[in-house]
């Protein structure tokens, strides 16, 4: 299903800077797109006359695939919805977003809420988009039908998710779940963090974020991956796992450990583990609160240690937007309820915003510690493909893949400025941050759908971005991923 017909020309696509994937070198290529636009051939020359598309210098490279995302719709499309997503994702070089079974109403846990979930975005999408479905307490026998219908996997909450209508499973729960799922080599993930006792000091002041950071523990995350560990054993090699978001680094030695002892077990971290630190967090400035909890800058470094050395797999936005309203946030137009504490970070929503910019933010920081562009292109291209199931479609530029590129410039200053953010809510740690790496195009299976050079007045354009969607809904079998 597409949101337009996707029957069109030919093209040829060259630039003098490109990247293949995560192996190759940058050079100099040549990519001919078909009418369905898929790459049907690559010669390594830079050859602007006969393409209809010149990159010059800046570096084309796959489009980026973001597995992470909640675009809340239907039911809270408030918050945000999958026109603004795609265009954050389309303005961010992400080709392909893949969307969280909550915090959309009903939550995508049954085969019929996945339809309507596909269908209430059959006329929004300007990027490539799929879903995971929902493991919750009395929908084993959902999985296998959701699987048929197209979503990608699974994903599970393992302490409460902070919606009424997707509640935690406990372990009995989770065992027939991953014996429904073992049939068909279906992957869970897990939102890894368990009751330990810990709770808020109601004796601190909750403006300040160390009170909600003392309330969140990294033995929480702990405690939760060793049962990911468990059951990953107790069900290897049917049920692949992943844990999402990793915030603790003290859970590094156990996922070490159980990767080295060949369980099928994946792990994602996030931006703003990457990029942001507790000791940096201002008062009251709630835009920075979200679950697992961003921690200590020493915590961080371990982090980008794990990315380095791939014990951590790849890296996602976990975009999880609200209204200013929830995150008890006076800016963007928030009207705090009268009873409330403007910037009370215990009582404050959870959840990041920021798809569409982890490009710049991911770079700017990596850079400084040993990325390599090719490894940018493992993190968020060819990883996040091969973890959605699409790695004979997306992540990487090859012939018989779909022709997803970003066109950027990895050494362009860039302010991430309210401009720049195409999410429906505004409300970002991010904003105002000083970056390198600008996006200039993005093209979704040979179409272009963002292009910061196309002028105002073009009948075809609008804000940079095509007047007409050219997305597709991804419901394509699922290649394995072990």
């Amino acid at each position: 299903m597409s949101s337009q017909n996707t029957s069109k020309t030919a093209s040829v696509f060259t630039g003098k800077r490109v990247l293949l994937d995560s192996q190759s070198e940058v050079g100099p290529a040549t990519i001919h797109v078909d009418g369905q636009g898929k790459v049907t051939r690559i010669e390594p020359v830079y050859s602007p006359s006969a393409a209809a598309f010149d990159a010059g210098d800046a570096l084309l490279m796959p489009g980026l695939v973001d597995g992470h995302v909640h675009i809340n719709q239907p039911g809270r499309t408030q918050w945000e919805g999958v026109v603004t997503a795609s265009h954050a994702a389309a303005a961010g070089g992400v080709t392909t977003i893949i969307d969280m079974p909550l915090n959309c109403i009903p939550s995508t846990v049954t085969a019929e809420a996945y339809e309507m979930k596909r269908d209430s975005f059959r006329e929004g999408m300007w990027v490539d988009v799929g879903t995971w479905g929902g493991v919750v307490p009395g929908n084993s026998a959902d999985l296998k039908p959701m699987l048929a219908a197209g979503a990608r996997g699974f994903k599970c909450f393992l302490c409460d998710s902070g919606v009424a209508e997707f509640p935690p499973v406990d372990e009995a729960q989770l065992r027939l779940a991953m014996a429904q799922l073992a049939e068909q080599n279906g992957l869970i993930m897990f939102h890894a963090e368990m009751d330990t006792g810990a709770s808020v000091d109601a004796a601190q002041d909750p403006t300040l974020y160390s009170t909600f950071l003392d309330s969140r523990p990294p033995a929480m995350e702990v405690k939760a991956i060793d049962l990911v560990i468990k059951m990953c054993r107790e069900f290897a090699p049917r049920v692949p796992c992943h844990i999402v978001h990793l915030s603790a680094a003290d859970a590094l030695p156990a996922i070490r450990a159980a990767k080295a002892e060949g369980l099928p077990l994946t792990v994602e971290t996030c931006f703003h583990y990457l990029t942001l630190s507790s000791e940096a967090v201002p008062s009251r400035s709630t835009e920075y609160k979200c679950c697992p909890p961003i921690r200590q800058q020493a915590n961080c470094d371990l982090l980008w240690e794990a990315v380095l050395d791939g014990t951590i797999d790849f890296v996602v936005s976990d975009h999880s937007p609200c209204t200013p309203d929830l995150k008890l946030h006076a800016c963007c137009g928030g009207n705090i309820p009268a009873t409330a504490v403007e910037g009370d970070f215990v009582s404050a929503w959870g959840g990041i915003a920021s798809v569409g910019i982890g490009l710049p933010l991911l770079w700017t920081e990596g850079r400084r510690r040993g990325l390599r562009l090719q490894d940018v292109v493992r993190l968020v291209c060819e990883r996040t493909a091969v973890h959605s199931g699409l790695k004979d479609r997306k992540g990487r530029i090859a012939v018989g893949m779909d022709a997803d590129f970003v066109v950027w410039r990895p050494e362009e200053e860039n302010k991430i400025t309210a401009d720049k953010l195409h999410f429906r809510n505004k409300l970002t740690p991010y904003q105002e941050r000083e970056c390198v790496g600008l996006v200039h195009q993005t093209v979704v299976r040979g179409t272009t759908v963002y292009d910061i050079t196309k002028p105002d007045d073009d009948a075809q354009w609008e804000n940079s971005f095509s007047k007409l969607p050219h997305g597709q809904w991804l419901d394509s079998p699922i290649t394995p991923r072990y």
